[in-house]
């Protein structure tokens, strides 16, 4: 008989719950996420607050599987961090209750280890160079004994941060990544704005600055939206590359919010296939944050033996993904 996982996600706007069983298939994924008002970031009280207030809805809907009634599973994981901390006290209070009421182990999960667990898992990689980009990662690393092992990094802000930012200073409705990405596809002027690489890091807060600019100078919204993409994307894709020759990886894979991105996905397609290295950025509906990632990652930690006593658990708000422990991987 299989295990069922519920994994709770809570990291920063979206609440979510899922069921997976130890096969990795799904038998729900329920999300529901905070909108902050346009022009303004996540106000992490006020997420807290939606999240607190949709949980047992979003959880409810979870462990009713259609056809089968009621469900009740066999571990609950939770996202332990990084992310927002009263946004992620929430989600662990929640999974603490259900794991002491129901006397089910109870697993931390990393947020950005989960991401790429879940694009590991639709691309059945096992040696890659991932690269993780999202609101709180930009992230280039490899599995190396236990652990991924950081192989670049934005020295900043994340590329995520830089769309968000963006959008949110020039009136684009949250959340940014999308509409940016609608407007750069009107955009046909290529903007002078900072390239900065250093060796395999990237940094993007002089772009930031730079877009703002020259958007109040009266460029179009269009062009700064296509030129941050093109100048933003391609800084990462020298430093993927970079790195990508200096692992002698043949497996590239992308992982996390910023994901979704089709120019992004375009770009480090290229770099993959000038290297003859196989590409898999995760799909669309498992690219953002959601309660899937985190019951499949759960499931991998379980197996490998990761559970924490309820009286003990706790959220790391700024854990590193090369601080946590990935036994699950096999060891090179």
């Amino acid at each position: 008989m299989s295990l069922l996982c519920l994994g709770i996600e809570s990291t920063a706007h979206t609440f979510g719950a899922s069921l997976v069983d130890d096969h990795g298939h799904v038998l729900s994924d329920v999300n529901d996420k905070y909108k902050p008002p346009i022009g303004q970031g996540i106000h992490p009280r006020k997420a807290a607050q939606h999240h607190a207030d949709v949980a047992a809805n979003v959880i409810g809907q979870a462990l009713a599987i259609k056809n089968s009634g009621p469900v009740l599973p066999d571990t609950i994981a939770f996202s332990a961090g990084p992310g927002l901390g009263p946004c992620l006290r929430v989600g662990a209070t929640v999974a603490r209750a259900l794991a002491l009421y129901y006397h089910k182990p109870l697993v931390p999960v990393h947020h950005g280890v989960a991401h790429l667990d879940l694009a590991m898992l639709g691309s059945g990689f096992r040696d890659p160079l991932a690269v993780l980009v999202s609101g709180g990662h930009t992230t280039i690393a490899v599995h190396i004994q236990k652990k991924w092992r950081i192989y670049g990094e934005t020295q900043d802000i994340t590329l995520g941060n830089l769309i968000d930012m963006f959008a949110r200073s020039s009136g684009l409705p949250s959340p940014g990544g999308p509409t940016l990405e609608q407007e750069a596809r009107k955009g046909t002027k290529l903007l002078k704005l900072p390239y900065t690489v250093k060796g395999n890091d990237v940094a993007y807060s002089g772009l930031l600055t730079a877009a703002s600019r020259m958007l109040k100078k009266g460029e179009s919204l269009r062009d700064v939206c296509y030129s941050i993409q093109e100048v933003g994307f391609a800084m990462l894709a020298e430093a993927v590359e970079r790195s990508l020759v200096q692992t002698r990886k043949k497996e590239l894979l992308l992982a996390g919010g910023v994901a979704a991105n089709s120019r992004l996905k375009e770009m480090l397609q290229q770099v993959a296939r000038e290297h003859d290295a196989s590409f898999h950025a995760a799909e669309l509906s498992k690219s953002g944050d959601c309660g899937l990632q985190i019951a499949w990652s759960g499931q991998l930690a379980f197996r490998s033996g990761i559970t924490v006593k309820p009286s003990e658990s706790h959220v790391v708000p700024r854990w590193r993904i090369d601080e946590a422990e990935v036994p699950w991987i096999p060891i090179k």
